[in-house]
This record gives structure tokens, C-alpha cells and sequence, in this order.
């Protein structure tokens, strides 16, 4: 019990040439060879992980198909399984694993039943084809997750026949399913709750008591909890037994979070200064999950002059309320009240706007939204001054299908938003449209390479740009549209009468093209570089033209992933205007660019 300390001189993996393949899952697999590269460990330490890899080693045999393998693991000669566990030696020099896998075994029979119709077996488990033991583990579980997606919630295999003829080698597997009863959902109890009430915690879950049982539908409704943000953890307990009417019992167990939080945060850029913003919050403000936030932000303190013009001081207050389950568990109400004051290059603006809207998720992976805004602001530019009033009714939709949208390697993204505004007083009548695409596909060794596309569209349709709101129209140039190019390089440079005669005119345009293309590549776990490739063009019609100016910017990247999200630095050039290949911006953020 006392054995003293010894890294082992080596651990070696001895297989025979043909199967060098499976050295990969087999080290995997091993704990001895862990050891081996970690910091030196105890005699006793390689002998229990000797004795435990036999076990292992065969599990990994059996997971690519082996099952007529012998095993051997000597420690200084002596095989491991004849050393006890206590008795160590005081020294370990080596450990040697000899593994002859033998031949490698093909499914004869290979048989689930019963089964559903929309029952999908894996392309593996049939005839012929290599019996590994995932690929046997992967049909049971689409046989039963078919089961109780079909309703029966108890579906569970019965009993199964697994049978290895070594002379064919051949492996027989045969399942048999017990499907239960279809049930409903049954009644709901909910524990943990101290000051959500209990009446709105069943309305937001929206579990359908009373309809025909779907994990599907459990983890919608777990979902539409956990996206109050309100609770630290919401978890569905099914009940051991079946109820009255082949009824299925849950216990919803919530922890709530603390209902209060406050932050504040800092942002320092070469070209847009410093940004300071601060926010409070409140989880719980009605009891039934409401979320209350106010935010405040100065952003472009200290602004440097970007050639177009000063890039003032912006200022804004913010105040959003949110009630989830409102009209339909699936729908959110959201009520926001801003104030700020933008002073961009072109122009400054100083709005007041409210805005209510329905978010509606249909899918976990589609929402759309319609709301109803009122919007008065006062807008100054170069050449004039006026205030306006608008009525708008914006309306969006988001399909997210990346599979982390952090840092994506596969997947799409979509989301459509158009805005109809009517002026009140000032201005004219139009609607502003913007989409936004997104696209990733990976290849080779571990998705190694990712490329990464993003589409961006723009119009403003029915208003004259000069008489439509100048938020609402676009420019090029900048982290967001075209790295390498300055902040709102590219705009509408025109000529207008305002009745003193003709003025030089530099507004946003009416419509906006843009793309941007990457090229991801991981060096190592952690570390990655890219390149990339940005394009766009701003026109003055609702749709851009021929002879439409185009600016462009490309660059490369360095990547490091912490766990949570990468963390990006880019580097970029103009590739197109006067300052082509001459000037260097530098990007930082979190996350992939897009």
C-alpha cells in the first residue's frame, strides 16, 4: 500500500502491422497510455490502470468491429491482471500492451423490432456491413426515440440477442422493443418557485395537458422557460408510473435567478474613441417573469475627424420591458422606449422613439416579429434643418440554422426585416428593407477549413433620400460592410436645390449591396488564422445601378478560440480608391466577424 514513486521509462501500444489503424482508438482508450504523458505517477497508479485498460481496450475492439481479440499488458514482464491492486511493486520501468485484434466482424442478422413507420436506422446496421457496437447502440436509440415521439413515452428495449459465429465472423443482433402505451400529458406539479407565480410559470411552459405526448413539445416548453432568462435551471421530471386514462404525470422543478442585476462596461477604438455604457435590470418586475432593463450609453468620445467630417459625441437612453407568454405560450410581448442623439459624419440626429411588437417563435430556430412604433426626431446636415414625425410598423423574421453562432463552421443564417413608415409630419411616406445571409461549410480533417459567405441587402423604397430619414439609409466602409475601408467611406454624393440655389450634397444611399468572403483555418485546438474579402456599393435609387460606385477591402486574421467564443483580430487594407494597399485598419471584437 505504501509503493513508492516511478514514472514508467515507456508505455508502448504493440499491435500487428495490418491493424495500425486502430492505434488511434485504442490510445484513446487506454488509461496506461494517458499516464504515460502526464506528470511521473506512482508504481500503483500504472498498475490500476494496467488492470482497468482490459476492459477498455476491449470496449474500443468491439466499437470498430473486433470481437475474437486477445489481450496482453505486461508491467516489467508480468502480466497486469496477476498483480494486486495494493501490492504494487515499488518501481515500474515499463508497460507493454500487446493487442492482436483478429479478424473484423460483419452484421448476419441484424434486427429491431417493433419499430414505427418513421422509424430511421442507421445506414450501418445492416447486413454486411461492419458490426460495431455505436452503430448497434445508434438503431436501439432511433427505434425507441421513434417510439416516444409516436407518444409512447415508456418505450424501452425489452430484450435483446447478441451473438458472435467466429467462424463467419459474423455478429447476430436481435432487439425487441416494448413500446407501452400512446400517453397524454398528464398533470403538472411545479416545485421551486419562491417569486414567479405559479399561474404564469403554467402559462408560459405551455405544456399541453391533455394531448398526445412528444419530447418534442417538452423541450419547446423547457426551452420557452429558460428564455426568460427568469430561472437558473428548469428541468421536467417525468413520473415513474403512468396515470389514470394512460395519463403521463411531469413535476416541473425551477431555480429562479436573483431577480437583480447591474453591469457596466468600457469599449476603447482607434477610430470611434471610447464608449462607456451602464445598465439595470430586473427579472421578475410583476411577479409572472417580466423583464424590465434600462440601458445608457456615450459612445465616440474623443472622436477623431475620419475625413468626411466631425464624428461627434452619440448619447442614448434605453428602456425595454418584456412579457413572455403573452396571448400565446409562443409569443412575447416587447415594449422599448429610446432617446438619443447620433452625430455622425452627415448629419445629427436627436430622436425620441417608442415601439411595441409581438415576437413569435415558431421553431427554436425561426422567429419573426410585427410591431407598431412611433418615431419623432429633429435632423440636422450640412445643407439643412427639419424634424419629422413617423409612424412605422416594422416587421421582422430570423431563421438561425448555424450550429454555433458564435463561431459557425456549418449552417445558414437569414433574417429579413422591413420597415413601412408613414410621415406624420415632414418627410414622405416609404418602407426600408434590409436582409442579411450567411452561409458556412467546413472541410477536411476535424472541419479544418471553413469558408464563410455574408450577403447584405438594402433599399429604401417610396422616399427620396433626401427627404427620407438619414438612419435609415446606408453607407459602406467599416467593420460591419467593408474592412480596410474608413467608417462611411462610401456614400450619395449629389447636387441639390433647397432654394439658394445649387449645394453640394452628401447623404446615405437609398439601397446598399455587400459581401463578404472568408477563409477559416485552424492551426492548432486553439489558435487559427484567416483571410478574407470584402465588397459593397451604395446607390441613389431604391436598387443599384450601373456605374454605381463599388469599394472594396481585403485582409488576414488571427483567431483564438477561448472556450466561449473566439476572440478576433483582423487586419485590413482598401484594395480600391486612391488610399489602395496604402492604409491599415486594425479590428478586434469577440466572435467571428460573421
Amino acid at each position: 500500500m505504501a509503493a513508492g514513486s516511478a514514472s514508467a521509462q515507456q508505455a508502448t501500444l504493440v499491435l500487428p502491422p495490418e491493424r495500425e489503424g486502430l492505434r488511434d482508438t485504442l490510445t484513446e482508450a487506454s488509461l496506461t497510455l494517458a499516464l504515460g504523458g502526464e506528470e511521473p505517477g506512482s508504481a500503483q497508479d500504472y498498475v490500476a490502470a494496467a488492470r482497468a485498460d482490459y476492459r477498455r481496450l476491449l470496449t474500443g475492439l468491439y466499437a470498430e468491429g473486433f470481437y475474437s481479440g486477445t489481450i496482453s499488458i505486461t508491467v516489467d514482464g508480468r502480466e497486469a491482471s496477476g498483480l494486486a491492486p495494493l501490492d504494487a511493486p515499488n518501481t515500474v520501468n515499463s508497460v507493454v500492451i500487446t493487442v492482436n485484434p483478429g479478424p473484423r466482424f460483419n452484421f448476419g442478422t441484424a434486427s429491431i423490432s417493433p419499430t414505427t413507420p418513421s422509424t430511421e436506422l442507421p445506414e450501418g446496421f445492416a447486413t454486411g456491413r461492419v458490426a460495431r457496437t455505436p452503430v448497434i447502440r445508434e438503431a436501439v436509440n432511433a427505434a425507441v426515440n421513434a417510439w416516444q415521439e409516436d407518444g409512447h413515452a415508456k418505450a424501452t428495449p425489452a430484450g435483446q440477442q447478441i451473438t458472435a459465429i467466429h467462424p463467419e465472423e459474423r455478429l447476430d443482433v436481435t432487439v425487441q422493443i416494448a413500446p407501452g402505451p400512446r400517453l397524454s400529458f398528464g398533470e403538472l406539479t411545479i416545485e421551486g418557485n419562491e417569486d414567479v407565480r405559479t399561474a404564469r410559470i403554467r402559462e408560459i411552459a405551455g405544456l399541453p395537458v391533455g394531448e398526445v405526448y412528444s419530447p418534442a413539445e417538452l423541450e419547446r416548453s423547457a426551452n420557452r422557460l429558460r428564455r426568460t432568462g427568469t430561472f437558473q435551471s428548469v428541468a421536467y421530471v417525468e413520473s415513474d408510473s403512468i396515470g389514470p386514462n394512460d395519463t403521463l404525470p411531469f413535476t416541473l422543478q425551477v431555480v429562479e435567478q436573483i431577480p437583480r442585476r447591474i453591469g457596466a462596461g468600457a469599449e476603447l477604438s482607434s477610430s470611434e474613441g471610447l464608449t462607456v455604457s451602464a445598465y439595470w435590470l430586473h427579472r421578475n418586475l410583476l411577479g409572472g417573469a417580466e423583464r424590465f432593463r434600462i440601458d445608457a450609453e456615450i459612445s465616440d468620445i474623443n472622436t477623431t475627424d475620419d475625413g468626411f467630417g466631425d464624428n461627434g459625441t452619440d448619447y442614448s437612453v434605453l428602456l425595454s420591458f418584456g412579457r413572455p407568454s403573452t396571448f400565446r405560450s409562443n409569443a412575447d410581448l416587447s415594449v422599448t422606449a429610446e432617446i438619443s442623439r447620433d452625430d455622425e459624419p452627415d448629419y445629427l440626429l436627436d430622436s425620441a422613439e417608442i415601439e411595441a411588437s409581438l415576437i413569435k417563435y415558431v421553431r427554436d430556430d425561426l422567429t419573426y416579429q410585427m410591431g407598431l412604433g412611433l418615431l419623432t426626431a429633429r435632423e440636422e446636415t450640412s445643407f439643412r434643418e427639419r424634424s419629422y414625425t413617423l409612424l412605422t410598423l416594422p416587421l421582422q423574421g430570423t431563421l438561425e440554422r448555424r450550429n454555433d453562432p458564435l463561431d459557425a463552421t456549418s449552417g445558414y443564417f437569414l433574417d429579413l426585416e422591413l420597415t413601412p413608415f408613414l410621415t406624420i409630419t415632414g418627410g414622405e411616406n416609404g418602407a426600408r428593407l434590409y436582409a442579411d445571409g450567411r452561409i458556412y461549410q467546413s472541410f477536411g480533417e476535424d472541419d479544418r477549413l471553413t469558408l464563410a459567405a455574408r450577403g447584405q441587402f438594402g433599399s429604401v423604397v417610396g422616399a427620396d433620400i433626401l427627404q427620407a430619414p438619414a438612419d435609415y439609409l446606408f453607407y459602406a466602409g467599416g467593420g460591419g460592410t467593408v474592412r480596410g475601408q474608413a467608417f462611411q467611406a462610401l456614400a450619395i454624393d449629389s447636387v441639390a436645390d433647397f432654394g439658394t440655389g445649387p449645394t453640394d450634397v452628401r447623404t446615405g444611399g437609398a439601397s446598399f449591396l455587400g459581401g463578404q468572403f472568408e477563409a477559416r483555418v485552424k492551426i492548432t485546438d486553439q489558435i487559427g488564422a484567416v483571410g478574407f474579402y470584402d465588397i459593397a456599393v451604395v446607390g441613389a435609387e431604391a436598387f443599384p445601378m450601373d456605374g454605381d460606385d463599388w469599394i472594396a477591402g481585403a485582409g488576414i486574421g488571427l483567431r483564438y478560440d477561448t472556450g466561449i467564443g473566439p476572440i478576433r483580430l483582423d487586419l485590413a487594407t482598401p484594395t480600391t480608391g486612391d488610399s489602395a494597399g496604402e492604409r491599415l485598419e486594425v479590428y478586434i471584437g469577440i466572435g467571428q466577424s460573421f
